[in-house]
């Protein structure tokens, strides 16, 4: 069986996540095969984990992550909690949600010495 979202990983209301957890709980499959961590859950993956653990179904992980120091990882969680709220505050699909996160972006970017262009 294959689930997809398309939605954000900091979106905890997503219709093939909430299915999946319906299946685990249902002890209706025995393995979850993801891509990449975060597009499970951007937080909490670690809790995601324990609970599945908890009625035998494992998380397996078809690519790992390429390491990151600690401040692009910073970095790109405070990218990811800026989008959701603004989101939040201005509805997904607006202007001003861009605009905000993209100035944000580049005031880290200045902040850390970098270029303004930052990743994430």
């Amino acid at each position: 069986m294959k689930l997809k979202d398309v939605a954000s990983g900091l979106n905890t209301g997503r219709k093939g996540l909430l299915k999946l957890f319906k299946l685990v709980e249902g002890r209706s499959v025995d393995v979850v095969l993801i891509t990449y961590k975060d597009r499970l859950t951007r937080f909490g993956f670690e809790y995601i984990e324990e609970f599945f653990s908890t009625v035998g179904v494992k998380i397996e992980v078809v690519f790992g992550e390429e390491p990151k120091d600690d401040a692009q990882e910073l970095v790109e969680d405070l990218i990811s909690i800026i989008t959701s709220f603004a989101g939040k505050i201005y509805g997904m699909r607006s202007h001003k949600k861009t605009l905000l996160v993209q100035g944000v972006k580049k005031l880290i970017g200045e902040l850390s010495g970098e270029d303004s262009e930052v990743k994430g």
